[in-house]
């Protein structure tokens, strides 16, 4: 009976032991490979990078990005504002107006509701509604019928939300 325990306790310490040294081995070989793979025969050009706006917001870089990668999205540019332009279904009733200042963009509908009920309770009158080509719930902060009324309340808005940004719904 001891010999059993004993035989079995020496197969389990060698099964670790193989598999720890198997996994080395291949790791050290494909250290190896790619050592031994390296073409250094060519030199590699570097291209400077020079900053095209040291005040880029994040934001700003945010909806260039997304306006490169949704077909949806355009972005209208003026002196000093964007405004995206996207198709919007409101969720849960209500209406929005064609410019709107969001507070959030949330891939999740339960994150979009945190967030609207924050602004709720901060006096605001906070909708969400989802873009149907991304799939995107975004948290409208307030809705105007003109740019100029928008962009007032985006500037107050990102005293306490600073990637506030403005939406042009179109339909």
């Amino acid at each position: 009976m001891m010999g059993l325990a004993l035989i079995a306790t020496v197969s389990f310490i060698s099964c670790g032991t193989s598999k720890e040294a198997s996994w080395k081995a291949a790791y050290e070989k494909a250290k190896n490979q790619e050592l031994y793979t390296q073409d250094d025969s060519e030199p590699v050009e570097v291209a400077p990078v020079t900053p095209k706006e040291e005040t880029q917001s994040y934001t700003s870089i945010r909806q260039r990005k997304a306006s490169t990668t949704t077909t949806t999205t355009t972005t209208a540019r003026s002196a000093s504002n964007e405004i995206r332009q996207e198709r919007l279904d409101v969720v849960g009733g209500g209406s929005i107006k064609a410019y709107n200042v969001v507070a959030g963009s949330f891939k999740s509908l339960d994150n979009a509701n945190k967030r609207r009920n924050e602004l709720v309770d901060k006096g605001y009158s906070a909708q969400i509604a989802k873009n149907p080509d991304t799939g995107m719930y975004r948290v409208i902060a307030s809705s105007h019928d003109t740019k100029e009324a928008a962009t007032s309340s985006r500037d107050k808005l990102r005293s306490a939300y600073k990637d506030a940004w403005l939406l042009y719904r179109t339909y």
